[in-house]
């Protein structure tokens, strides 16, 4: 692996050998239990199983989309990547390494490649440092820079998301919510990362801004050739920026696709249900509304067999009973569904 150097310390770099898609990340049967305590000696009675056995991986240079509703674990999945959480079990293979495997200092020189740009651009920011010492701790702190190298960094960071370089000097409570967010891009890529995971970045945004932001993430990714876990709950987002894009309901991945293909033939009753909530910027265009009965189930005790029997509308006795493979139906598209060859594209007509 080669690294072409850039204005303001960045690397860009460039594959050789193994070609640009081999995975820079593979997760494999990730789990992370959060335990439930209860009475005076607080004894674990149960396990939140916020994510429970998700398997996927990352080519170097692309974007897999992770979305579903609030509460699925999406968030976990990203925050346990990077050991912010804890796992319970499973693998996280980095860049053909265990990650799970390394401690100390071995630990903090890997933690440079892989950052997070979190939700909530208000809280993420320390409301007592100058926008350039938000920027600058991860380059002092890394001993990249100091002084006036350190602040010429800043600079470049600021200018390349789209900000003016002599906002340095102001606070976070100085800015909108989208230069509060082209300030955390910055400080996740002061360190010239190779994995970023963007943990619904735009949700707080409005939607004028989201548009931009978005563009922003990816001409990063092409310039700097980024790899990102982008963590969404709006599907319409995810196909703006993903490679591929796959499904979670209650803990567990359902689906799996490119992200072209998922949007046009979802192989997944849940899936469907999703997709078919995404408006129709078209007056002329009605599409097939799907509405789920009944209330998310407790990831504390999720339903036996298939998670989604109980609310599914093509369910049958084998999906209480038997909990089906997340199984490929054909051109690389993973459906963790029984009748995943019964689920039709989602009907549209025009009026």
């Amino acid at each position: 692996m080669s690294s072409i150097a850039q204005p303001g310390g960045f690397d860009v770099k460039t594959a050789n050998g193994n070609g640009p898609t081999q995975p820079v990340l593979e997760v494999r049967d990730l789990r992370t239990y959060f335990p439930i305590r209860r009475g005076v000696f607080s004894r674990t009675v149960g396990h939140i199983k916020a994510v429970d056995g998700v398997t996927f991986s990352v080519p170097r240079g692309k974007t897999l989309g992770l979305v579903g509703e609030s509460g699925c674990g999406k968030t976990t999945v990203g925050r346990t990547l990077l050991r912010l959480i804890p796992a319970t079990s499973g693998e996280v293979i980095y860049k053909g390494e265990d990650f799970f495997a390394y401690h100390g200092e071995k630990l903090r020189r890997l933690r440079r490649q892989m950052q997070i740009i979190f939700q909530d651009p208000v809280s993420s920011l320390n409301p007592r440092m100058t926008i350039g010492n938000i920027i600058g701790e991860p380059i002092q702190v890394h001993g990249i820079a100091r002084g006036r190298e350190r602040d010429e960094m800043v600079a470049s960071l600021l200018q390349r998301v789209g900000l003016d370089p002599s906002y340095a000097a102001r606070y976070p409570h100085e800015f909108s919510g989208g230069q509060r967010q082209r300030i955390g891009i910055a400080r996740a890529l002061a360190l010239a990362p190779d994995f970023i995971v963007c943990d619904e970045p735009v949700s707080a945004l409005d939607v004028s801004i989201q548009s931009q932001v978005l563009n922003l993430l990816s001409d990063l990714q092409d310039e700097f050739q980024l790899t990102y876990l982008f963590i969404a709950h709006n599907l319409a987002v995810v196909r703006h920026l993903s490679t591929r894009v796959g499904v979670m309901y209650l803990g567990k991945l359902v689906e799996l696709a490119p992200a072209d293909e998922l949007y046009v033939n979802p192989k997944h009753p849940y899936t469907k249900a999703l997709l078919s909530a995404i408006p129709i910027p078209d007056p002329t265009v009605r599409r097939e509304r799907i509405v789920l009965k009944g209330d998310l189930p407790s990831p504390a005790n999720p339903p036996s067999g298939c998670r989604f029997h109980t609310r599914c509308p093509m369910a049958q006795e084998i999906c209480k009973t038997e909990e089906p493979p997340l199984r490929d139906v054909g051109g690389g598209h993973l459906s963790a569904c029984h009748f995943a060859e019964d689920v039709t594209p989602l009907h549209e007509k025009h009026l």
